[in-house]
């Protein structure tokens, strides 16, 4: 999601966090001397790199099981 192409599917999102426009604060922390800087760029410099790992991540999602009845869990606290 980001302003600049709102309707399309690209690498602008990581562009706009490289020029500090992040649509959210917590968006532009992705790009802010952290140890995530290094991907950020690399997916504005690469954009097949960023819908390769998308898609990759797409099929590792779509292979999670759903834990369902007593198998689950419902946390009140994740920490």
């Amino acid at each position: 999601m980001d302003a600049t192409t709102p309707g399309s599917f690209d690498n602008s999102y990581f562009k706009n966090l490289v020029s500090n426009k992040g649509l959210m604060h917590s968006d532009q922390q992705l790009f802010s001397g952290a140890s995530t800087d290094s991907q950020v760029t690399a997916y504005t410099n690469n954009p097949a790199a960023f819908f390769a790992d998308f898609a990759s991540a797409m099929i590792r999602m779509g292979n999670l099981s759903l834990l369902t009845g007593s198998s689950g869990e419902i946390r009140n606290n994740c920490f």
